[in-house]
């Protein structure tokens, strides 16, 4: 049986030019809804980004991004699946949803569990290039991904599970680069949860009507009228917390670079914050019209601070520690 695009799923993306047996199997792993997957992956880049603020940046950063793309790629679509499987009663009452291949008879169950499956053997295989550490930090996530599609059923916070879960290759990246966790890297990881906080409450606001009429929980309906303030709220911890743990690993490593330097820094991060006040501004205008677009934006949202990072990181390892000392090995 051939796929029907979702309501937030454009028909022309590729997947739909795929024979028509196949087409439901790239819907479960949201394929056509590329944003999901980036928002998975890019955490992890930020932590190859993050960890080279100390320790610099090489070839085998590229290679370690990539791994944890198909990574991201296979297990967002096996945390799809998995949701569309247990979800499948509340998907067939909600509109946006109702076309997703289970509630809409594309696909079995068996099938469903079968491409489930293997796409956890991908991400497997992944996670059998990753030393010791990151492994055994890779496989904290589990519990995480495994709980989240109950969670709207039991919570008004599943966006708070989300930012736990989803953002779990930031600190796997930062084992895989520095062979440890620290403090400024655990700052940050609270920082991004904020902002999954913060956008996904964004994306939640398409739902708010079907969501109240079958009783799933979610903090677009938790903040109700307050839902800007809310979404302030949780950009504003954001941009806090990410920038005191760049700051933090910067006065470790070398106190006088950030005495010197700050106005430099604070040029280069200002995109991060900027963008997300841009959204808030946006839909605090737009009535919430708008919570697909502005959703999908944060991927350029992760983009700045990316790049913003990798800025400091070649600055003070090009410059800054040949004026101000060195950092420590």
């Amino acid at each position: 049986m051939t796929a029907t695009p979702t309501q937030d799923a454009s028909a022309r993306h590729w997947i739909y030019r795929l024979p028509k047996r196949w087409q439901p199997y790239g819907q479960l792993s949201r394929l056509d809804r590329p944003v999901g997957y980036w928002l998975l992956a890019l955490p992890g880049w930020m932590g190859l980004a993050f960890a080279g603020l100390t320790l610099g940046y090489g070839v085998s950063d590229v290679m370690w991004a990539m791994l944890i793309l198909i990574g991201a790629v296979a297990m967002r679509g096996a945390g799809c699946t998995y949701n569309d499987i247990v979800d499948q009663d509340l998907d067939a009452k909600v509109a946006r949803t109702a076309l997703r291949p289970l509630p809409a008879g594309s696909v079995t169950n068996r099938q469903a569990w079968t491409w489930l499956s293997i796409q956890v053997g991908i991400g497997f295989c992944v996670w059998l290039c990753l030393p010791l550490l990151a492994k055994l930090v890779a496989l904290g996530s589990i519990p995480f991904v495994a709980a989240y599609p109950f969670m709207k059923r039991i919570t008004w916070w599943p966006q708070l599970w989300l930012g736990l879960t989803f953002n779990w290759a930031f600190l796997v990246a930062v084992a895989i680069k520095t062979g440890e966790v620290n403090i400024p890297a655990l700052i940050f990881y609270a920082g991004l949860i904020f902002w999954t906080v913060g956008y996904d409450t964004i994306y939640a606001m398409q739902d708010i009507e079907d969501d109240a009429l079958i009783g799933v929980k979610s903090t677009a309906r938790r903040f109700g009228d307050k839902i800007i303030t809310g979404v302030t709220i949780s950009y504003l911890c954001a941009a806090a917390l990410t920038i005191s743990a760049i700051t933090l690993i910067i006065l470790q490593t070398n106190f006088a670079a950030l005495l010197f330097f700050w106005p430099f820094l604070a040029c280069v991060l200002i995109g991060f914050p900027m963008h997300l006040r841009w959204q808030v501004k946006t839909l605090s205008k737009s009535e919430g019209k708008r919570a697909l677009d502005l959703f999908k934006s944060n991927f350029w949202a992760a983009g700045c601070l990316i790049i913003g990072l990798i800025i400091i990181g070649c600055t003070f390892h090009g410059n800054i520690f040949e004026n101000f000392g060195s950092p420590p090995s």
